[in-house]
């Protein structure tokens, strides 16, 4: 196939037509190739070609034959290898651990494409083949578990992804700073083994003996002896994911091996997120799967806008802390404005402008100005469980942004679909905003994420106060009547989060039944690697306070959890009547207003004399008098013959 249409080499055939004699990088990759900057591999290897460097794609190689990972030869320099642009794990099973599907992110949405632990899997496929060549790993999937690290699926605490994948270095975070740093130290003829000096990586040694202000984390032995180990060593890596007040961690391994994580990479100048963003990305798919139907996973990004990065929410059951860090780096409207242009040209666009945004799309600055000096406080966060007093609330620049891409020539709408921090919203003092953004950029519904309305739940979830959310609600609905709008909102909640019980879960069903919402979907709580929630969810206590916190682990609890957020669908009536039971809460089973489910008649028969009690005395305290009844039917039946 011809390389003429833009894509990077993906067969030998493509290399040579390049005039290519060796590529330097070969990026394996468990996605397909869709050369789009929402995707980890198409900024790499874009970035890696515009320092100089020759880069091939081997996207979804079969696993299971060693002569997969040698289609474009031996690298000079490195294989790079990442999962995709999710953990592989969360790429293929639900929380229940039943396999997905379909994949988004594979030609076709055909699942099976990738294996299990696909970064392991594939490093150790290459180095089966290339026993002396540099192997880089990165992406989520080895950002997240670059330390020992609780592994859900097979409910087992695993070493660092480092050393199962058999890799040299680990690139974590975005690795835009630190993946050229790495080409260019092995492009000088640096060995890799001493490639131990670079901001935002993770390397192994047997000599720690140079190192200097650093962490010494308990052992790996340690922490699997003492899951209280575990919940120490993740609060100090959590105090540590600044790059401006961080430390080296280190951690020990038997045999004499340490892993050693460096600092964080710094975060992206507006000027290098422009320059980021402007590299020559095709934009879609590689053409050879267009026969296969393409890859589903454009269809989400092909009309939206990144305009940031990073988070300062902290929600514990977030790894975004941890990934793209709290700091936020933004796009200049500029450059933002090129893309919007550029998609505009697209045949198939219809003038809507999908989504501007990003982990939080009104986040648009850092949350306070002391952040680009001395980095993120270490023991407290920007929004929870208090605002800071020293957090700058400014939606200014983002309704700027929105103002000039909807003025755009055949734009008809620019929606706003990532997630909205609400209580970051209603602290602002200026609504205009939130009117525009009621007014201008919803798509009939808009989409938050309170998660719980239990206090005592949402403190653990990292989330605020239950009555920031009701706030919000009276105003949205307040400023959508004033507007003459008729648009919803559809919050996320989540099950079986550590710190709710069954008293809790029943207390969202009433919230729920108060407010007349059925969700359609619930998401039960999913212990994702390098979060604070999965963090107690596996060792029990707040890693925060080291005080102990309840876990939902049993599967027929969990199900109760999410049935009662569902209680009125039919087929989730035995398991809320036994949850309500369990609970003490028997007094919602029944026919007043304020019962989640009634009482079920016996199966084949009349229903039996206390359940005849029970009708008559919600009759007796809900229904007008029969007399009242009789007399208004009188009425009517006269009315009705004249």
């Amino acid at each position: 196939m011809s390389v003429s249409n833009g894509f990077l080499p993906m067969t030998m055939e493509e290399v040579r037509e390049l005039g290519i004699k060796q590529l330097d990088f070969i990026y394996v990759t468990g996605d397909a190739y869709v050369d789009h900057p929402s995707f980890g591999h198409a900024i790499i290897t874009r970035l890696l070609q515009a320092h100089g460097y020759h880069v091939g794609i081997i996207a979804q190689p079969d696993w299971k034959q060693d002569d997969s990972i040698a289609v474009l030869g031996t690298p000079r320099l490195g294989f790079l290898v990442s999962s995709g642009n999710m953990d592989s794990m969360v790429n293929h099973y639900y929380v229940s651990k039943k396999h997905r599907e379909t994949d988004a992110y594979t030609p076709g949405g055909v699942p099976y494409k990738r294996p299990d632990h696909a970064t392991v899997v594939y490093s150790n496929l290459i180095r089966r083949s290339f026993k002396n060549i540099p192997i880089i790993i990165g992406g989520i999937e080895a950002s997240l578990r670059r330390m020992a690290h609780y592994d859900y699926w097979s409910d087992a605490f695993k070493r660092s992804i480092l050393l199962d994948s058999q890799a040299d270095l680990i690139s974590y975070g975005m690795g835009e700073k630190s993946i050229i740093e790495i080409a260019d130290a092995l492009n000088s003829g640096l060995s890799v083994k001493d490639l131990s000096f670079i901001a935002g990586t993770v390397y192994k040694t047997k000599d720690i003996s140079g190192l200097y202000d650093y962490e010494l984390l308990p052992s790996y032995d340690a922490m699997t002896a003492d899951k209280l180990q575990y919940a120490k060593s993740f609060k100090i890596q959590y105090d540590n994911t600044d790059p401006f007040n961080g430390k080296t961690l280190v951690e020990p391994y038997p045999n004499g091996v340490y892993v050693v994580q460096n600092v964080p990479s710094k975060p992206l100048s507006v000027q290098e997120m422009d320059d980021v963003y402007a590299l020559p990305y095709q934009r879609t798919y590689h053409p050879s799967y267009e026969a296969q139907g393409g890859v589903p996973a454009i269809s989400e990004i092909k009309f939206s806008l990144i305009s940031n990065r990073g988070c300062f929410g902290g929600c514990n059951f977030c790894a975004l802390t941890f990934h793209q860090g709290r700091t936020i780096q933004v796009r200049s409207h500029e450059s933002i404005l090129a893309e919007a242009n550029s998609i505009v040209q697209d045949p198939d666009f219809k003038g809507y402008i999908h989504d501007v945004g990003g982990p939080t799309a009104n986040f648009r600055q850092p949350s306070c100005q002391k952040q680009m000096q001395a980095g993120v406080c270490k023991h407290r966060q920007c929004l929870c469980p208090k605002p800071c007093p020293n957090l700058e609330v400014d939606h200014s620049d983002y309704l700027s942004l929105l103002r000039k891409l909807r003025a755009l020539p055949n734009v008809k709408k620019v929606f706003v679909r990532s997630g909205i921090r609400f209580d970051y919203l209603m602290l602002d003092q200026d609504d205009t905003f939130f009117r525009e953004l009621v007014e201008h950029h919803i798509s009939g519904q808009l989409k938050v994420a309170p998660e719980h309305i239990c206090n005592a739940v949402l403190s653990k979830m990292g989330k605020p106060e239950n009555a920031v959310y009701e706030a919000f609600t009276e105003k949205y609905h307040r400023l959508n009547q004033k507007l003459g709008k008729n648009q919803f909102l559809v919050p996320y909640l989540m099950s079986s989060h550590p710190g709710s019980t069954l008293r809790e879960a029943v207390a969202l069903a009433e919230y729920l039944r108060k407010t007349g919402y059925m969700p359609e979907q619930v998401q039960d709580f999913y212990p994702t690697p390098s979060t604070m929630s999965t963090v107690m969810y596996y060792t029990g206590v707040d890693p925060v306070t080291m005080k102990p916190v309840y876990v939902c682990k049993n599967p027929h609890e969990k199900a109760m959890q999410r049935a009662l957020i569902q209680y009125r669908n039919p087929k989730n009536y035995e398991l809320v009547r036994e949850a309500l039971k369990l609970a003490g809460r028997e007094d919602l089973i029944g026919y007043d207003k304020k019962c989640l489910i009634k009482p079920r008649k016996p199966a084949g028969g009349p229903a039996n004399q206390q359940n005849k009690q029970d009708r008559q005395k919600a009759s007796a305290k809900n229904m007008p008098a029969k007399k009242t009844i009789k007399k208004k039917t009188i009425r009517n039946i006269h009315k009705h013959k004249q």
